[in-house]
């Protein structure tokens, strides 16, 4: 008997004995960054550089017709090897009345030995980075299937299956978002079906740990090697599910809350576990932040964890993420995803904000409640600098082939987690944070899949008012307003005039309420004005003599280069004409006042194209032959104003 089928036979024996004698009453029920801005930056542009392979095959949507219930994996891993074998036991659900077939992803660098349905072998076709398996006959209930295979997983994406060493240790370790399970196990890499369970057993040599998903059960050993049982009862998307094999050091923290503690298990390289015992305190303020503002940490009953492993940043795995370092930020980015990305998970990689832009903003509120060190100003700066770095980009992911378009730092995580602050502001606290916990505590949602329109609908019904207007123009529009503001004060009343400019012509005009900031030695008030249109004029009470008016002190608006200016005549700064425009290879400029100086072209990310020195000049025209096509502002400084103009090169 070859060595391949012996194991076949012995890993199915192993499996059906142990899945009837531990888990036969629970298969068919459901129970249910980074030391700051320059590190989360390095971080994200890491993960972006790592990916180097065509995803097409590994992006091909299965037939899903088929609802898994259980999985049970069984998988013998050296850690010095680059190497797996493998069997994979899938109860599944027929969603069809007949189902004559199944069909997985899987890498042509793996090999099935066998299929088995109820001790008979299945035909079965690889091709392509799929796996098609032929029934007999056609099913139509629950039923099960044991897939067995092996080789040398060849990674993608982030890393999938990485074989490696610390400190002359070997190590592997998976990352499987968003297509690299399929590199290392038969599975489905479609964001449509949750496995209910799951069982892991992972037999390694005699001298490391595994770390994994749910709780260990039992850990088993022979003369050579040592079998490790984790159990997770929640369902799971595939890309979460997870091993790491190693010689780690293992200790354990606990989280206290008003009625129980969770528990908190981290696996740790030895050369770096007294070092992380002490950073990984941390997690126990945030772990209690978050319960207080979005409910119960998801799976509270099982474990949260970390284990270290080589790759440049983090990944939450379901109650287990996989860590380079132990910093603030990374730490409170992967917590958050449990509640964002594990218990509800983006139902396409087109909405992956709902993952990161939510694990980014949950990071900056811990500086807002002071967990880390007081960022909370420098966190929303730096973040709105970055959606602002460039003119055009949505948070909607039009291409879900491309990993670094899929997890772009500037709009995946930042302007995702921008435009949830920003929507903070426009629709209240009590709305927002309402809206975030129904929309966690929604049973058609929780430990499911999420669209866009799910968060939508739950904001819509907390703040009792149609949001449609602003999912429009800032999850699938591109772009940010740029503000001009003049203000001028008459006895007890300011006269307030509001321009907006637009970084990107996608949205027609960014309709929001501005929060604009009115001060003296002694008095400070911020003023909530709605801006309906570009040019729009206000006339404000105010009881005390202004001395400077400040846009967005608080920033809570997505913006950039925006300026307020205090003139005694507000139309004498805009008495200015120019032509063409749009432009070509010159453009004119003519004004009836001789101290406009200097006058300045700047691009839509405040750039600086030419400056001009204007004095003792009433027109001027302008070469702009060298320059790019796209959008421009003219800015003409006159006395202690600024006006901006709009124009477009063709």
């Amino acid at each position: 008997m070859n060595r391949t089928y012996k194991i076949t036979i012995l890993v199915f024996i192993f499996c059906l004995s142990n899945f009837l004698a531990k888990t036969q009453n629970s298969i068919l029920s459901t129970p249910s960054f980074f030391s700051y801005d320059k590190d989360f930056n390095t971080i994200v542009d890491a993960e972006k550089n790592k990916f180097n392979q065509n995803l097409y095959n590994k992006t091909q949507a299965v037939n899903v017709n088929y609802d898994i219930n259980y999985l049970r994996c069984y998988w013998e891993i050296d850690p010095s090897v680059n190497y797996i074998n493998g069997a994979i036991t899938f109860y599944f659900k027929p969603l069809s009345s007949q189902l004559d077939s199944i069909i997985f992803n899987l890498s042509a660098a793996l090999t099935v030995d066998s299929v088995l349905y109820h001790n008979n072998h299945l035909s079965y076709k690889q091709s392509n980075d799929l796996l098609n398996i032929y029934f007999l006959s056609a099913i139509n209930t629950l039923d099960s299937i044991t897939v067995f295979y092996q080789g040398a997983p060849q990674s993608s994406g982030y890393g999938s299956f990485t074989q490696s060493t610390h400190n002359g240790t070997p190590i592997i370790w998976t990352l499987s978002e968003p297509y690299g399970a399929s590199d290392w196990w038969p599975s489905n890499n479609s964001l449509t079906d949750k496995a209910d369970s799951i069982d892991i057993l992972i037999k390694v040599p005699q001298g490391n740990k595994t770390a994994s998903n749910g709780i260990l059960v039992s850990q088993t050993t022979d003369t050579t090697s040592e079998i490790f049982h984790w159990k997770h009862r929640y369902p799971i998307a595939t890309y979460l599910i997870c091993l790491a094999v190693t010689n780690y050091s293992e200790f354990s923290k606990n989280v206290p809350f008003e009625n129980t503690n969770t528990l908190v298990q981290n696996f740790i390289y030895p050369e770096d576990s007294a070092s992380a015992d002490s950073q990984l305190d941390d997690i126990i303020p945030v772990m209690q932040l978050y319960d207080s503002l979005f409910g119960v940490y998801p799976f509270a009953d099982e474990k949260y964890g970390h284990a270290e492993f080589g790759w440049g940043g983090g990944m939450e795995h379901q109650t287990i993420t996989f860590v380079v370092s132990f910093g603030h930020e990374l730490i409170a980015h992967e917590l958050a995803h449990h509640w964002f990305g594990d218990k509800v998970t983006c139902g396409s990689w087109q909405d992956i904000w709902l993952n990161e832009g939510f694990a980014v903003y949950l990071s900056g509120l811990t500086y807002e409640h002071e967990l880390g060190k007081p960022y909370w100003n420098s966190f929303l700066t730096s973040r709105m600098a970055s959606v602002c770095s460039e003119p055009d980009g949505s948070v909607w992911c039009d291409d879900t082939t491309n990993v670094s378009r899929i997890f772009s730092g500037r709009l995946t995580y930042n302007k995702g987690a921008m435009i949830l602050h920003q929507l903070r502001w426009v629709i209240g606290d009590s709305a927002f944070f309402a809206g975030i916990k129904n929309y966690l505590a929604d049973v058609s949602l929780a430990y499911n899949f999420v669209r866009t329109s799910d968060l939508q609908s739950h904001f819509e019904a907390s703040s009792n008012q149609s949001l449609s207007w602003y999912f429009d123009d800032w999850y699938k529009g591109q772009g940010y307003p740029l503000y001009n503001i003049y203000w001028k004060q008459t006895s007890n009343t300011i006269h307030l005039k509001i321009n907006q400019f637009l970084s990107n012509s996608s949205v027609s005009f960014f309709e929001l309420p501005l929060p604009i900031e009115f001060k003296d030695e002694t008095h400070d008030t911020i003023i909530r004005i709605n801006n309906s249109y570009s040019g729009e004029e206000f006339d404000i009470p105010i009881s005390f003599q202004v001395d400077s008016v400040l846009f967005d002190p608080e920033h809570w608006i997505i913006s950039a280069n925006s300026s307020v200016n205090s003139i005694d005549d507000m139309n004498e700064a805009l008495n200015i004409s120019f032509y063409p425009n749009p432009f070509g290879n010159s453009i004119n400029v003519i004004w009836n006042e001789n101290k406009i100086n200097p006058l300045r072209l700047i691009d839509c990310r405040g750039k600086e194209i030419l400056k001009i020195d204007t004095e003792n000049l009433s027109q001027y025209k302008i070469d702009t032959s060298t320059i790019d096509s796209g959008v421009y502002f003219l800015e003409i400084s006159h006395k202690n104003a600024v006006a901006i103009k709009k124009v477009m090169k063709l």
